[in-house]
């Protein structure tokens, strides 16, 4: 401090002497480097700007980056509309709120919405009656302002892939001629693929602060609902299966299972079964990566966890995923309900470390392939791996974030104006290991990633830029997943 009222003084003076002076004029270059002294003195960088630029300089490409890319199976057209408009159109009104499972009927939809919409959190569910479906969907089709898009976890993260000129992506699911058009043209979609008939999801989106009679969303989101029959049993499983021989991928990314909630319990772990074994036949040297998605059955979710968790390399996953994990499955923190606002770092960290160590290769002897757990969430991401397995995880989660807020602002690069730092920049690794839970790590704009470690995992964490008026919520925790994939290497 005393050092820059110094040369502030030291300005003030030279600046009187030479402008008083009547036989000597002050050299321009002086002036200018006064000027711009005195200029920098008087700008604070926004933290957001900051960071955006500490981000840039830590992401680096992976050593061996990916070439072949293969992505199924959960495709759609997703129709996205204004949620709390839509339904005051067929004529709902607030009221009741509940969770349901699955929805029988209008009353379900209206009382699930708001259930959703108060937390702020993003959900999907099954709607039974393909009839009353239907009309739901024709009117969200009509409504002023509705726009279609790629939908469904596949084809979003093929889409997005497919910006990348030097990656080859195929894409196989239920791609009729709506989703074909909107498709990029780079993506390859085997003619197996190919149907005569759309699959639609109805996307209802909410901003912040909107409000539906006494309920008010704390966050922008979305709730999800459809009638899908050919993604609720994942039907293009063994087409897909089938093209692997021939395009060679090194990658394959993989979503749909939360689909099946939606079947009979026979039913659905009879092709869960078919579904675990197609993939414990994928090369060894051919990485997988699973992306899940919201699901209500933890017996359903304890099945996955058993059958096809270890069957993988790589897992892509929200705050609620990873609460309802813990749940199903017993791990730490399972008596939560539900996060009340932003997830606590430690208590995600716990589940993390649990996650790998229960379903996960942190032994040799074990039999399972799962090294990698990526965590997104509003405000911040994590990632975590098993040592020796994965290299260029800072790029990766910082390139993970940076594509949130350029998704969600609908730019092509972070613009400082339009985005927030809500993170929290102070936290506990842990909230049950007793070494680590008194120890307290910091994040900052100017170092936004940092490392720990747990045993044989190592944890990266990096605050996410939110945007303050978002474009579309759908589809980014996808391509969050994609991004993060992208600058990934596998040992």
């Amino acid at each position: 401090m005393w050092r820059t009222a110094l040369m502030v003084a030291l300005v003030a003076v030279s600046l009187h002497f030479l402008q008083s002076s009547q036989r000597l004029e002050a050299p321009a270059a002086l002036l200018h480097f006064l000027s711009d002294y005195l200029f920098g003195l008087s700008v604070v960088r926004a933290p957001e700007e900051v960071l955006a630029e500490a981000w840039d300089s830590l992401i680096r490409a992976p050593g061996v980056g990916w070439t072949r890319v293969a992505v199924g199976v959960n495709t759609c057209v997703d129709v996205v509309v204004c949620g709390v408009g839509l339904l005051k159109a067929l004529s709902m009104h607030p009221g009741r709120k509940a969770d349901h499972d699955t929805l029988q009927s209008r009353d379900d939809l209206r009382e699930t919405f708001s259930y959703f919409m108060e937390k702020g959190v993003a959900a999907e569910r099954f709607f039974v009656d393909k009839e009353l479906f239907g009309n739901i969907a024709q009117a969200a089709s009509q409504y002023p302002g509705a726009k279609h898009f790629v939908g469904g976890n596949a084809a979003l993260i093929g889409q997005k892939l497919g910006t990348h000129v030097n990656l080859s992506v195929l894409l196989c699911g239920p791609v009729g001629p709506k989703l074909h058009e909107l498709l990029d043209d780079r993506i390859i979609v085997p003619p197996e693929s190919l149907q005569e008939v759309d699959e639609y999801h109805l996307i209802l989106e909410y901003q912040a602060g909107e409000t539906w009679g006494e309920v008010e969303a704390p966050h922008a989101n979305r709730f999800i609902l459809s009638h899908d029959v050919s993604n609720g049993g994942m039907n293009m499983m063994e087409t897909f299966i089938a093209s692997l021989e021939e395009f060679e991928p090194e990658l394959i990314v993989l979503s749909g299972l939360h689909m099946m909630e939606g079947q009979g319990k026979d039913d659905r772990n009879r092709r869960l079964q078919e579904v675990s074994v197609l993939i414990s036949e994928i090369p060894n040297e051919i990485s997988v990566h699973l992306e899940l998605a919201s699901m209500t059955d933890k017996t359903y979710m304890n099945t996955i966890l058993d059958q096809v968790l270890t069957i993988v390399n790589s897992i892509g996953l929200n705050e609620q995923e990873l609460l309802f994990i813990s749940q199903a499955g017993a791990g730490p923190h399972c008596s939560h309900e539900y996060w009340n606002g932003a997830p606590d770092i430690g208590r995600v960290s716990d589940i993390i470390f649990w996650l790998l160590k229960e379903y996960g290769r942190t032994d040799s002897h074990k039999d399972s392939d799962l090294t990698r757990v990526h965590f997104h969430t509003l405000s911040y991401h994590i990632i975590a791996t098993i040592d020796g397995y994965w290299n260029n995880q800072i790029s990766s989660v910082a390139a993970g974030a940076r594509v949130a807020g350029n998704q969600a602002c609908g730019t092509d690069t972070i613009d400082p104006t339009k985005v927030v730092l809500k993170s929290p920049m102070e936290f506990v690794l842990s909230q049950t290991d007793k070494l680590l839970r008194d120890k307290k790590m910091t994040l900052s704009p100017t170092k936004p990633v940092r490392t720990w470690h747990r045993e044989n995992i190592s944890f990266f964490i990096t605050p996410v830029l939110i945007c303050v008026n978002p474009v579309r919520t759908v589809g980014l925790g996808d391509s969050i997943s994609a991004e993060g994939l992208l600058y990934s290497e596998r040992k």
